[in-house]
């Protein structure tokens, strides 16, 4: 991806796309751990399986996590499958029995990989019940021995059961249906530690994020899950998210450190940046780069998914994934507008561009 860019007393010009500094940006400043890309959960040739219910047939979670993969990682090679169904329970459901379900719609893709999420409605939708949490875990084991007997070196990720809204409306009971996922949830990194598997909490980001969009946009926020079960494009990154680094995916799309004054490439990540000759205005640098990866591509259209631009705005996601950063320093001018193919997209200080 080749880019081009001019910094010029009151103007930069870049060719691509770069984002501002963000309010949570500048408060993890240099308290981030950069991540290494050669410790990323998937492996050259994977193949994924996403087995769960309704919330995996969504194909929403799913697609997001394969799309950062295929966008992060352009010359690997990964196979995805999406195998949900709908009212799956640890036993099976409308798909038939889980013995069936898992020899048609799980092994015959030899997976490597196979993410878990089950648990939604295994709870009846009701109070904690102990016999049906009993059958939950049990249910579990049944599935986890089969995929170890029959797909021996398989890498299974648990993931917990999403949220029930009782954030946005009243629970329906004293306690509410989450508090039973939750409580079912307890059991998942528990299966994980015993079998030695990746665990993926997407319960508690969703509560979250759903508290801090109440906050922000009361009436917005009951659409992240429109019916209290099903989250929408917005929950469903989330979701991904919380899969995502539990995988350890890498933050950083690429990073640019460039000293002005004196014509200096600091450092350079995940891309590869070549400087030009200054302009005859001495306050201008140019360069280009051919970064190595693109960004997560993620839907801001305020029409087709309002939620999502809620949910980015009020949690850490695109700070934790979907870094793409520009530092110069040895600026002379106060402030600077940046442009992207010859558009205006935000004006930044010299202090700014520096950090």
């Amino acid at each position: 991806m080749r880019k081009w860019m001019a910094l010029a007393a009151g103007l930069v010009m870049m060719g691509g796309a770069l984002s501002a500094p963000s309010a949570v940006n500048a408060a993890e400043g240099g308290k981030r751990a950069e991540k290494s890309a050669g410790s990323f959960y998937l492996k050259e040739g994977d193949r994924v399986v996403f087995y769960g219910d309704s919330i995996t047939d969504q194909r929403l979670y799913t697609t997001y996590i394969e799309t950062y993969c295929r966008a992060r990682f352009p010359k690997k090679h990964f196979t995805f499958v999406h195998s949900g169904w709908g009212g799956d329970r640890v036993g099976g459901g409308g798909g038939g029995p889980i013995d069936v379900r898992l020899r048609r719609d799980v092994l015959p893709y030899k997976p490597t990989v196979v993410t878990i999420c089950l648990g939604m409605n295994d709870g009846g939708y009701r109070p904690f019940d102990q016999k049906l949490f009993d059958t939950y875990v049990q249910g579990f084991r049944h599935i986890l021995d089969t995929l170890l007997k029959e797909l021996p070196g398989v890498r299974i990720t648990l993931l917990t059961a999403p949220a029930y809204d009782d954030v946005t409306r009243t629970a329906g009971f004293l306690g509410g249906y989450n508090a039973t996922l939750i409580a079912y949830g307890e059991a998942v990194p528990a299966l994980g530690h015993e079998y030695g598997l990746v665990v993926a909490d997407t319960n508690a980001p969703l509560v979250a994020a759903l508290a801090r969009a109440h906050t922000a946009n009361a009436d917005l926020s009951s659409h992240i899950i429109n019916d209290r079960v099903h989250p929408g494009p917005g929950g469903h990154v989330v979701m991904a998210a919380a899969v995502l680094k539990a995988w350890n995916a890498p933050d950083v799309v690429s990073e640019i450190d460039l000293d002005a004054a004196n014509e200096k490439i600091v450092r350079s990540s995940n891309t590869h940046v070549t400087l030009q000759r200054p302009a005859t205005d001495s306050h201008t640098v140019t360069f280009t780069h051919l970064d190595n990866a693109l960004p997560w591509p993620l839907d801001r259209d305020p029409a087709g998914n309002p939620d999502t631009g809620l949910v980015l705005a009020v949690t850490d996601e695109e700070t934790a994934l979907n870094r793409f950063t520009l530092k110069v320093t040895g600026l002379t001018a106060a402030k600077y507008t940046l442009k992207v193919d010859g558009k205006e997209i935000t004006t930044l200080t010299k202090d700014e561009l520096e950090q």
